[in-house]
């Protein structure tokens, strides 16, 4: 099993700290488990497999079947639509941000007429 989970994480694209992390796991406790030190706990097992959804039981625990549940088809239109949701993402941020900015200079220019009202009125009476 533990070559599973190394093929996991290497799969991810994560540090084993970073999966333990991501799992719930002390890092420690991991690289213990991984490197042979301690027993692969159940409760590592089902860490791993409850914050990774998309991982087969089967193929964790027996090394049968494929290692996620829902195979990526070779769609090129998967890895476009990725590219798309990351740049919406992206762009929601900056909107998000400029919209502070405006909210920010909005209220300066309220407090800056409010003042502009009062000197006027103090030169008029």
């Amino acid at each position: 099993m533990i070559d599973r989970i190394k093929k996991l994480i290497a799969y991810m694209d994560l540090s084993e700290r970073a999966f333990a992390i991501k799992c719930g796991i002390k890092p420690n406790t991991f690289n213990n488990q991984l490197t042979g030190a301690r027993e692969l706990s159940l409760a590592t097992a089902n860490a791993i497999l409850s914050s990774n959804e998309d991982i087969s039981a089967e193929w964790l625990l027996r090394g049968q079947g494929s290692m996620l549940l829902s195979e990526k088809t070779n769609d090129p239109n998967i890895e476009r639509i990725e590219r798309l949701v990351d740049t919406i993402a992206t762009l929601q941020a900056t909107i998000n941000e400029k919209t502070k900015t405006i909210q920010l200079l909005d209220e300066e220019n309220q407090r800056l007429k409010r003042e502009l009202n009062i000197k006027n009125e103090r030169k008029i009476g």
